[in-house]
């Protein structure tokens, strides 16, 4: 229970970390992201503005709000922040990005694996513009949900465009 004097539920992220899943928004964009622990995470952008970008070790802050609600939390080098919180039994998530007006301007820009080229990410920060923010708030689909246990880098280990024809499409 929280309160004043214990303001912070229970953290058992077992049930979240090491989970990889693939989901589609309402808007059609589709993600697949990868927990690695609860520190970090790996993802791949399928499809939407900035389909084509992958980012390893990206620092999140995840917690867990409730029994199987998950809120996963980061903003990027390039300025974008988001928050996506994750219902892994209901196989729904909500995420909200919040894109700096260059991104929304220039989304091939960040196309890329963004591993290699944070200086770049940085640069076009720092260039801007930032404002005004593109907000975009979706529900969405988890269509694909497996255990891969923590800290496998092969999960997500290569570009969305060298992955085999269909996986994004894998449903269970």
């Amino acid at each position: 229970m929280t309160t004043v004097a214990n303001p912070v539920p229970e953290q058992d992220l077992s049930g979240i970390t090491g989970k990889h899943f693939i989901y589609t928004y309402a808007n059609g964009w589709q993600y697949e992201m990868y927990v690695k622990n609860s520190r970090t995470i790996d993802y791949r952008i399928h499809s939407g503005m900035v389909g084509g970008r992958w980012v390893k070790n990206q620092a999140v802050d995840l917690v867990r709000l409730d029994s199987d609600v998950y809120k996963i939390s980061w903003t990027e080098p390039t300025g974008t922040s988001v928050s996506v919180n994750v219902l892994p039994a209901e196989r729904r998530l909500h995420g909200v990005i919040f894109f700096p007006q260059w991104v929304h301007q220039y989304p091939e820009r960040t196309v890329c694996f963004q591993n290699d080229h944070l200086d770049r990410m940085a640069a076009y920060r720092d260039q801007g513009p930032t404002h005004p923010i593109h907000v975009v708030p979706e529900f969405a689909e988890i269509t694909f949900l497996e255990d891969r246990g923590e800290n496998d880098e092969g999960v997500i280990a290569v570009d969305p465009a060298d992955l085999p024809e269909g996986y994004a499409d894998r449903i269970n």
